[in-house]
């Protein structure tokens, strides 16, 4: 009998985490994938962007969000130094790529849901 195992499962506690789970771990969390999408279509001022995200972001974690993804080259920050000063953000190059590639992962999930739900409901019911 075989047993599939998850890759958490199969790899070595001690092995240094690839680029790869790197790169899930910051875009992966709640808010970057709420983000990320939101800055598709050009700049955007912080306060647009807050009612955008939506689901309840503080500004304080939509602050720390936009920071790291600007830290990592996904994001680029214009402050205006004008009578009344603001702030915009808007996907870098880098950002944009990533934002195609997470379309293809929705597109992806919308396709296979409901197998994977079906698998589960049965993985469920037979416990």
């Amino acid at each position: 009998m075989t047993q599939n195992v998850g890759i958490a499962e199969a790899a070595p506690a001690a092995v240094e985490p690839c680029p790869s789970v790197q790169a899930l771990e910051l875009i992966a969390g709640k808010w970057a994938l709420r983000i990320l999408p939101a800055l598709e279509n050009g700049p955007v001022r912080n306060n647009a962007l807050l009612r955008r995200v939506g689901g309840g972001i503080s500004q304080k974690m939509l602050t720390q969000t936009l920071r790291a993804l600007e830290a990592n080259g996904l994001v680029l920050r214009t402050v205006y130094d004008a009578v009344a000063p603001h702030v915009e953000y808007r996907l870098s190059p880098l950002g944009e790529s990533l934002n195609r590639t997470l379309v293809g992962l929705d597109d992806w999930v919308k396709a296979h849901w409901a197998e994977m739900e079906r698998i589960r409901k049965m993985q469920v019911d037979s416990e």
